[in-house]
């Protein structure tokens, strides 16, 4: 139980509708209980802001179905695919095709790059801005973003062809004695 006695009362007057409600939207046991779960932290953070009680319930699934709308967002934008599902459309690149840069490389590669497509660069791979964040931080049309993000791509890519690939450390050699003439 906890310290406060109506929060208690509340979740055990709306519980199983919110996750009846929650179960009819997501169809599985865990997702519902994850949105019903987080529709009571949210009261629990936020619910003193309701200035008329008799519309706890009102808000309790309106929240829940926020949360819901949210995660789908969120599902639909960053999907979830296993890779054993698209091993037929990765490329196949040979073990020795592959040689390791570290990041000293790839930035040094990057500030070599012209210094237009230095921040569409930086901020796309980096930052991991979309594109229209990118547009609306530099001021320019998000044409100009995807255009300088291909070319700069192509000066990196190019960049990085050029670089010389590490290589193993190699045992340091001791020098040969030399004999000292007496």
């Amino acid at each position: 139980m906890s310290a406060d006695p109506e929060f208690d009362e509340l979740v055990e007057r709306y519980y199983r509708p919110l996750y009846q409600f929650a179960f009819s939207l997501t169809r599985t046991e865990s997702d519902a209980e994850d949105l019903t779960q987080q529709a009571f932290y949210t009261w629990a953070a936020k619910g003193s802001q309701l200035r008329d009680p008799a519309k706890v319930r009102t808000w309790l699934f309106s929240c829940l179905h926020h949360d819901f709308l949210n995660t789908r967002r969120r599902q639909s934008r960053f999907s979830h695919t296993e890779l054993s599902e698209l091993e037929h459309v990765l490329p196949s690149v040979l073990p020795a095709a592959i040689h390791p840069l570290d990041a000293a490389q790839v930035l040094q590669a990057l500030a070599d790059v012209d210094d237009v497509f230095q921040a569409p660069l930086a901020l796309f791979y980096l930052e991991d801005c979309p594109y229209k964040e990118i547009a609306q931080i530099l001021n320019i049309p998000i044409g100009t973003v995807k255009s300088r993000l291909a070319r700069g791509i192509t000066q990196l890519h190019r960049r990085l062809s050029d670089a010389p690939t590490p290589t193993a450390p190699t045992a340091p050699t001791t020098p040969t004695a030399q004999k000292e003439l007496p």
